[in-house]
């Protein structure tokens, strides 16, 4: 065998190595995606059972509809935003490879990336939408709902994706932002889109008495809230899992540091045992316990990539203690958020974003300066404001309009009569306290 043969032998197999690895990236996004469904049916099964037996399937039909609405919208506007802004508001000419009409944006052998990410961030899309859903839930209008979902889904958090998020994106070229998994352009945005949100839509009937005071509404079903909210964790590493990048040599984050999939494997799981053990421990409460696994996972969220396990746990378990009290205050504030997701997710966020400046300063970030505490600080202010105003100020067109909120007799009847129209049960498997906020439920 003469050289040119041997040479020839080689090149084929670099080419087959190479192929290889395009192949086993793209076979990983893909399971990341189905794996990041179970989020969904996380949400419908958590959402259903916190409502009261009359709204079930009212609360469910939101999380379906935000899924099958914001899949098209996130292909012909929610991809190109992506790729278009990360800069700021000036368009990039990456964007044009997002468009609809882009020969990336379809089936195209030369390609095995385009869709594959477009996938994974069309669930990130869908889950960044339901984060608010559980939040609204027994007297939003599902209209109302679903022209929100796709303004949160489909452009609010992808732009804080490109800025935040992105190798080009301004936050982290400029001011150094480290957030790996997300902790700010999904929870943050979604948290603080829903605050505003909840100003404009109103506690439910019966939720505050005159005197301030609040009334408990429980849903008609916990253990199927508590199955929720473990699929919602399990979806998690799927989640997770799609926001790193395999180069064919490494893992590196969307930063182009590098990462392994171990490292996220021992801060994901350390942190959901922190956040689930200190909710518990503040509240005794199932509800929060598991409320607390996501708490856990979204303060660790930020630094999965930098920090020692026991030191995640630590951050998370900090997080579990004082994010219900934050929902406490809110709930003081006369904001009737059904499942605490302004808490959760919200400030949740901010403590993640905060706990990496605080920690990791110094660290440092291939595509800018160095991880800071002033550059984590404002770019938790960016992602609070980009949420909550456009939330609030989409949200009061809505009311104006009379799109937001259901009537009155309508919401007392109970949404899934009002708005799908099938009733969840039979009328006389509904408790009477599950029907109306006048009937007290029976004690503990």
């Amino acid at each position: 065998m003469d050289m040119t043969e041997i040479q020839a032998k080689l090149d084929a197999l670099e080419k087959a190595t190479a192929m290889t690895n395009t192949l086993n990236s793209e076979m990983f996004y893909w399971w990341c995606t189905a794996l990041m469904i179970a989020i969904h049916a996380g949400f419908l099964a958590y959402e259903m059972g916190a409502s009261r037996a009359k709204n079930a399937l009212a609360s469910g039909i939101k999380n379906i509809l935000a899924f099958a609405f914001i899949t098209p919208t996130f292909f012909f506007f929610g991809w190109w935003i992506y790729l278009a802004f990360p800069t700021g508001f000036s368009i990039s000419e990456a964007g044009a490879a997002g468009l609809p009409w882009s020969a990336n944006m379809g089936p195209n052998l030369a390609d095995n990336a385009s869709g594959i990410f477009w996938a994974a961030f069309t669930l990130f899309a869908a889950t960044t939408a339901s984060i608010m859903s559980g939040s609204v839930i027994e007297r939003i209008r599902i209209s109302g709902f679903t022209i929100l979902a796709v303004i949160l889904g489909s452009a609010v958090w992808i732009l804080g994706a490109a800025w935040g998020w992105h190798p080009q994106g301004w936050l982290s070229t400029e001011w150094g932002l480290h957030d790996v998994g997300a902790a700010g352009c999904v929870h943050m945005i979604a948290g603080f889109f829903t605050l505003g949100v909840l100003i404009n839509l109103g506690p439910r009937i019966g939720r505050f008495n005159t005197d301030g005071t609040a009334n408990d509404m429980p849903g008609h079903n916990m253990p199927m809230s508590l199955i929720g909210l473990m699929l919602i964790v399990m979806g998690f590493f799927g989640f997770l899992g799609g926001c790193i990048i395999y180069t064919g040599s490494e893992w590196t984050t969307i930063y182009g540091t590098p990462t392994t999939l171990s490292a996220f494997a021992f801060n994901t799981l350390m942190g959901v045992s922190g956040g689930m053990i200190g909710c518990y421990l503040a509240t005794r409460d199932p509800f929060w316990m598991m409320s607390g696994a996501l708490v856990g996972v979204i303060s660790s969220a930020s630094g999965l990539d930098v920090y020692f396990p026991a030191f995640a746990f630590i951050i998370s378990f900090a997080g579990g203690l004082v994010i219900p009290s934050i929902n406490n205050l809110l709930i003081k504030l006369k904001i009737d958020d059904a499942v605490g997701a302004v808490a959760v997710h919200g400030f949740g966020g901010v403590w993640g974003i905060m706990a990496v400046g605080i920690f990791a300063a110094g660290y440092p970030n291939i595509t800018g300066p160095e991880v800071s505490f002033m550059g984590q600080f404002k770019s938790m202010i960016v992602f609070a404001l980009l949420g909550f105003v456009p939330g609030y100020v989409c949200s009061l067109v809505l009311k104006k309009v009379g799109l937001l909120r259901t009537n009155q007799g309508a919401e007392i009847a109970g949404l899934d009569m009002a708005e799908v129209p099938v009733a969840a049960y039979p009328e006389s498997a509904i408790p009477a306290y599950a029907k109306s906020p006048s009937v007290p439920a029976p004690a503990e």
